[in-house]
């Protein structure tokens, strides 16, 4: 039987790893497949190590799905070599399926989060050196507001963020209500991490705007699409 592996970008956050593991198990139930999770970097089980264990289990073949949505370095580099480092280690057969991606399933996906009476949507994304996969983070974004009817943008971790996540309400529309907009911030974050941290900190805060809502990452809502991204390649 071809196993399963999520290979995701690995964090610090003390929560991310158990949180990735959780969706693995979700997808490869989906899947009914084996399935194991691993990471770039930050956390274990490295790729190799992971791929080691289904092997030592009478695993043959694996196919990877990279937790990642855009073709950003990590994807175009880090991942071909993880899988050619890990195939020689484990002696597993790996076939690399595609990642998360921003198409119209994980478009469907972010638009099925946002809670009813919402006026704005903020998609809420690491962000990246290539500008190639910024723009399709910003695409992904107004196709979420074409579904939700709701104003849309983007904001970048690793930008400057815009004023729609940096503007506190005056005491009078605290007070009142008056000239508020009902705000969500949906991450594109598979599992908690740092710089999602910061942005919930943030918007806890008694200063900033209460009429703002940040949503939690994915984590286990992703399971169709990486059992889909998995099933694209075992079944081909």
């Amino acid at each position: 039987m071809t196993a399963l592996i999520t290979l995701s970008h690995g964090s610090r956050h003390p929560e991310a790893a158990a949180s990735v593991e959780a969706l693995t198990r979700a997808a490869g139930e989906e899947a009914g497949v084996p399935a194991a999770a691993a990471h770039l970097e930050f956390s274990s089980p490295a790729l190799g190590a992971a791929a080691c264990d289904l092997a030592a289990q009478g695993v043959r073949e694996a196919v990877v799905v990279p937790l990642l949505f855009t073709e950003g370095y990590h994807q175009r580099v880090d991942v071909p070599a993880a899988l050619k480092s890990a195939a020689a280690e484990s002696g597993l057969t790996l076939h690399r399926a595609r990642g998360l991606g921003t198409g119209e399933d994980m478009a469907q996906l972010l638009a099925q989060r946002v809670p009813a009476g919402a006026q704005k949507v903020v998609v809420y994304s690491v962000g990246s050196s290539d500008a190639r996969a910024n723009a399709v983070v910003a695409q992904l974004a107004r196709r979420v507001g074409e579904l939700t009817g709701c104003a849309a943008e983007v904001s970048f971790a690793t930008q400057p963020a815009p004023a729609a996540l940096t503007d506190t309400a005056t005491a009078h529309e605290a007070a009142h209500g008056e000239g508020a907009t009902r705000e969500v911030v949906v991450p594109l974050f598979v599992s908690p991490g740092l710089l999602l941290d910061r942005l919930t900190k943030s918007s806890d805060n008694e200063q900033s705007s209460p009429h703002r809502t940040v949503l939690p990452p994915l984590g286990e809502a992703l399971a169709g699409i990486v059992a889909r991204r998995f099933k694209e390649v075992a079944h081909a």
